[in-house]
């Protein structure tokens, strides 16, 4: 009932990271004999988070403060949905205490930095221009977008040629459409056109003729991405950011002194155990740090980028201390 109240508010990666989050807390009700909510005390909650504190369930690993915030601040959600249908008493859910996170612990230190990630697209712009990695590398670098807008995007949401009436250059779409198993984070708020290069505009045309398979997905739509068999799914982006951001992968000396004949993250199913390699979230914000340093204005980036100010400030901008306090002087007099 929880999970399907909300269905109406929640993406489905919202939905899937609930489910996952709640997984714990049913071991420990099976562990602890706890079969109906009525039997639910605060007790039990407290001893549920010292459960999980010490890294019992889930593989029986000890979980970060970050990890265990988030599981318990799911749970307290359950408990308050609970409530209101009178299946526990109101006030239970506020014996939850959610951890207190010190000043960053919450956020990730992971990045691609602009300089790694135009490496990157270069390599790709020499040796494999056109195919799909190197549009996927190019669309998530270029329009800062989540995983899923870029995996939901269909031919007819390119505009390449730049003949939509608002744009005087090529454009691409990107719509949310939970129905047809490509819905965006933010939702309908996520529905946005965002500019691109023309050279970028010229490499998808290129893809399209002679890369993408001409495929349908199981709605009838034309992906732009693709595999084989449809539209892939979406950790096939995040397999390819994996892959394409080990330097080893374009030829260059390994930076942890690895012998790569016995180096796994040499294996295509393995690439993110190199320590250098990336995942979608970090080319985002390396995105976000690179229009941070050219002093693109916040609310463009805002809008661009789909993300509160807020959330791109603690989650996404990856300069140094130095480099804002460079940057501000700029716009300061002299004393």
């Amino acid at each position: 009932m929880f999970h399907d109240a909300m269905r109406d508010e929640h993406a489905e990666s919202t939905l899937r990271s609930d489910r996952h989050r709640l997984r714990a807390f049913l071991q420990f009700c099976d562990e602890e004999g706890i079969e109906n909510l009525n039997d639910l005390s605060g007790r039990d909650l407290f001893q549920y988070r010292i459960w999980r504190r010490e890294g019992k369930g889930d593989g029986r690993q000890a979980v970060k403060l970050v990890t265990l915030k988030g599981q318990l601040a799911t749970l307290r959600r359950f408990l308050r949905f609970a409530a209101n249908i009178d299946a526990v008493p109101p006030e239970l859910y506020e014996q939850i205490t959610i951890p207190t996170m010190k000043n960053g612990e919450d956020v990730s230190d992971s990045t691609l930095s602009p300089e790694r990630a135009l490496n990157i697209i270069d390599y790709l712009e020499g040796a494999q221009p056109g195919t799909r990695d190197h549009i996927i590398m190019l669309l998530l670098w270029e329009t800062g977008a989540r995983t899923g807008a870029i995996r939901g995007l269909d031919l007819d949401d390119l505009d390449l040629d730049g003949t939509h009436p608002r744009f005087s250059g090529p454009a691409i779409q990107f719509v949310h459409r939970p129905d047809q198993g490509t819905p965006l984070k933010n939702q309908q708020k996520g529905t946005r056109w965002n500019r691109v290069s023309k050279k970028t505009a010229r490499f998808i045309e290129d893809y399209i003729e002679y890369h993408r398979h001409n495929v349908i997905d199981d709605y009838g739509r034309q992906p732009l991405i693709t595999s084989k068999y449809g539209r892939p799914a979406g950790n096939t982006i995040r397999a390819t950011l994996y892959r394409v951001t080990r330097p080893c992968w374009r030829g260059e000396e390994c930076p942890h002194d690895r012998d790569l004949d016995e180096c796994e993250a040499t294996h295509l199913d393995k690439a993110s155990k190199c320590p250098s390699a990336r995942s979608p979230h970090d080319v985002r914000s390396g995105r976000v740090t690179f229009y941070r340093r050219e002093d693109v204005p916040r609310r463009i980036v805002k809008d661009r980028l789909n993300a509160s100010e807020d959330i791109l400030d603690r989650h996404y901008d990856r300069r140094s201390d130095r480099e804002q306090a460079e940057q501000r002087s700029d716009f300061l007099p002299d004393l």
